[in-house]
């Protein structure tokens, strides 16, 4: 009986350093030779050539016009077999792989290649069933439930004409026009961004104006004002990333939001008092605390487990990835101009170095619940996954499919379902810690 691809490829595992190994494949030349015999029956039949049958072209005319398309499909389909022969092996918990070098097939010859292949880090998890934590719900005060209405009633209040000068979250009515050169093609947006007549500006975040709120709080109605803008890095408008635009902006209007009534705060939140509106928020602060006060569980209790483990190895590669996140990271939290962009460039070693702790601590979290999920038998569910995406979608304004093609495309969906299947172990950790 004909052995099938996986049984026939030969592996050899090498050793580099404790989470990274070294596959070592080998597949005889009857193998190479059926599975190119198998891809050149399907080419066979998939295209056309003048003179023949569908499927009864000769193989060496295949392989003279197809050659590079032959090639290639019957080294894809021997190294997912090897790929398949790799994840075969319990002793191999391979986390990533991918080929080393670039091996070249050929037909009807003997095939070597090498996979280099990060492995998840052995460690002992410790006793963790044995954990037990303390809820301690924080009670909602009445001056708790005070603060809130009050910060309700300026924040639904109406705005009026407010006299002397701008306070921090007025809405100021401006002019303004600003140095940058306007491209030909600019759009509705980027104009109405760089010169506008008779537009409102609030001071307050987020800003329209990058600095408007330091620039214009303290300002009066009639006169001018100088505001120098320094758009982040990733603003929306392209043509505005990373550059300094000074702005002249004209006052022509100040207003002020007037806090609300009791009975007007109550209808706005459509109740019939202010005892209702109370009510109301006391459950919705006592939800706040509770979902604090699991957090804070959870996290005691990863903080022991984590107390109780070794310093154990990580996959490089893995490593090395994470470490790229954190940078992105750093990135877009420091690059908010041209020169920052040329700082964050200049000091682009000290930031790896900044990276690498959080990148750690990140990975060696991933790796601890990883092993507590095997432990514990808890898996991800395909429709766990399918209502994260929806209400992702949502929150983002984006199509479900859309927002699903674009995770996929740039990694994003592994991401997503790591964080899906973690918080998963983690809720279950604080259930058995809390019983």
């Amino acid at each position: 009986m004909a052995k099938n691809l996986v049984d026939s490829i030969q592996m050899e595992v090498r050793s580099k350093q404790p989470c990274r190994k070294e596959l070592d494949f080998t597949v005889p030349a009857d193998a190479v030779k059926s599975e190119t015999d198998k891809v050149l029956r399907e080419f066979a039949y998939a295209v056309s050539i003048p003179g023949f049958r569908q499927g009864k072209a000769p193989a060496g005319m295949l392989k003279s016009k197809y050659g590079n398309d032959i090639r290639q499909e019957v080294e894809r389909k021997i190294v997912y077999a090897a790929f398949e022969l790799a994840g075969k092996d319990g002793s191999l918990d391979i986390v990533t792989c991918g080929i080393e070098g670039e091996p070249k097939l050929e037909f009807d010859q003997e095939f070597k290649f090498t996979l280099g292949a990060d492995i998840a880090p052995e460690f002992e998890l410790g006793d963790y069933k044995a954990l037990k934590v303390k809820e301690e719900l924080e009670a909602v005060t009445d001056e708790q439930i005070d603060e809130r209405v009050k910060t309700y009633r300026a924040m639904y209040g109406n705005y009026a004409e407010a006299e002397g000068a701008a306070q921090k979250d007025d809405m100021l009515k401006v002019s303004y026009k600003s140095d940058f050169p306007l491209p030909e093609d600019a759009s509705p947006a980027l104009k109405r961004q760089l010169e506008a007549e008779s537009t409102f500006l609030w001071l307050s975040d987020p800003e329209t104006i990058p600095g408007c709120t330091a620039a214009l709080t303290g300002a009066e109605v009639g006169k001018e004002y100088t505001i120098k803008a320094e758009y982040p890095a990733d603003y929306r408008e392209a043509a505005l990333a990373g550059k300094t635009v000074n702005y002249t902006v004209k006052v022509e209007g100040i207003q002020r939001r007037v806090e609300l009534t009791d009975q007007e705060l109550a209808e706005k939140a459509r109740v019939k008092t202010i005892e209702e509106f109370r009510d109301m928020l006391r459950k919705a602060m006592e939800q706040e605390n509770q979902s604090k006060q699991r957090s804070a569980v959870i996290e005691k209790v990863y903080a022991e487990i984590d107390k109780a483990i070794p310093e154990f190895e990580l996959p490089p590669s893995v490593l090395a990835s994470e470490v790229q996140k954190e940078l992105q990271k750093i990135a877009r939290e420091t690059v908010k101009s041209e020169e920052d962009a040329e700082k964050f460039k200049a000091g682009l070693e000290e930031h790896k170095k900044a990276a690498e702790e959080p990148a750690k601590k990140a990975l060696r979290r991933t790796f601890i619940l990883r092993k507590i999920a095997k432990a514990e038998e808890i898996k991800l569910e395909q429709g766990e996954v399918d209502a994260q995406l929806r209400e992702m979608s949502r929150y983002y304004g984006y199509k479900e499919k859309e927002f699903r093609d674009m995770l996929e495309k740039n990694g994003g969906m592994d991401d997503l379902q790591l964080d899906i299947l973690s918080n998963k172990v983690l809720n279950h950790l604080a259930d058995m810690a809390t019983k």
